[in-house]
């Protein structure tokens, strides 16, 4: 498990910083691979800009809180709160390394490729729903844990994707390659 204070880096370093740590509920693991930083009150994009509601509240928390909301109705988006500043990291893709057939079955799907590619296939292929929402990385009863991975990698730094506001932002993180050895 890593520490608290990762947490409190800049969002910016946080977002390269964060890619290669493992995710991992239960017998299910993958690799941070893709993420976008939502810097809060000063980000146009950020659930956060417009203040505190019942919704966005883990973003107002200490670093190392889940902050799980449903998008168009139907996919679960997984975020874990900055530590330093308002806002939240957005986990948007793994590459899948352990428990890869049972996240087949939760995403009814043979194609390795599109497991876990994206915010929804994520939450679905690791089963993370509304329930997570306000659990602390650390709290012991949650089964959902960040833990330290690889740095073996290039990344990439880009504009994020699927937003209306704030798209001129740099603060999406993607790695580019990595080693096949990290697969399982």
């Amino acid at each position: 498990m890593i520490s608290k204070k990762f947490w409190s880096q800049q969002a910016e370093t946080l977002g390269k910083n964060i890619l290669g740590k493992k995710l991992t509920k239960n017998s299910l693991e993958g690799i941070i691979s893709e993420v976008e930083v939502y810097k809060g009150e000063n980000d146009p994009a950020s659930h956060a800009y417009k203040g505190k509601t019942k919704r966005n509240r883990p973003m107002f928390d200490e670093g190392g809180i889940i902050y799980v909301y449903l998008i168009y109705g139907i996919h679960y988006c997984f975020n874990i709160s900055l530590g330093n500043q308002v806002g939240a990291i957005l986990i948007r893709s793994i590459i899948p390394t352990k428990g890869i057939e049972k996240m087949k079955i939760n995403r009814k799907t043979k194609d390795i490729k599109n497991l876990s590619n994206g915010p929804g296939k994520l939450t679905q292929a690791l089963q993370i729903g509304k329930e997570y929402n306000g659990k602390s990385l650390y709290d012991k009863s949650n089964d959902i844990i960040i833990k330290d991975g690889t740095q073996d990698f290039d990344y990439t730094k880009t504009s994020r994707i699927g937003i209306n506001k704030g798209k001129d932002k740099k603060l999406r993180f993607v790695i580019t390659n990595i080693d096949p050895k990290y697969y399982s």
